[in-house]
């Protein structure tokens, strides 16, 4: 019999993900932000949010986690998985990861003061963060076209 904790690393949470971008001379950029508790190099995202389609849930996570408004794509940019950390187990997440074109870049945030935000080219992005198919994704966004 399994106990508990094998039962909730077994479920999968659904989670919705931005991927700010804004093109530049040399191509394209993309804005990583960093985790709150263990600061790594992540992109914002979270859980849906009731009331609002994945793209638009995911352009929310964006404002709050990184101060950015803009024009979120309703196809998706890749989907990738990682182990989150609860209080006592972990459990699997998925996030599909939504393109922002980033037209606003606020000074004041909801989360300003708890995270960094940096822009990256995606190739340097994708080296940066910790899951490897978050990494994949950015690899593949280096063409992305608008």
């Amino acid at each position: 019999m399994s106990s508990p904790s094998d039962r909730a690393a077994a479920k999968t949470l659904q989670q919705v993900g931005a991927l700010p971008f804004r093109r530049v001379p040399t191509g394209v950029q993309v804005l990583l932000v960093t985790s709150r508790g263990t600061k790594r190099w992540v992109i914002p995202k979270g859980n849906p949010i009731k009331g609002l389609k994945a793209h638009k849930a995911a352009a929310q996570e964006a404002f709050e986690e990184a101060g950015v408004k803009g024009r979120p794509k309703k196809e998706k940019a890749g989907t990738y998985s990682y182990w989150k950390r609860l209080q006592t187990t972990f459990i699997l997440c998925e996030v599909d990861v939504f393109p922002l074109v980033v037209e606003e870049v606020k000074d004041e945030w909801p989360e300003k003061g708890q995270r960094e935000r940096r822009w990256f080219d995606p190739q340097v992005a994708a080296n940066m963060v910790d899951e490897p198919g978050l990494g994949t994704v950015l690899r593949a966004f280096v063409h992305h076209k608008e």
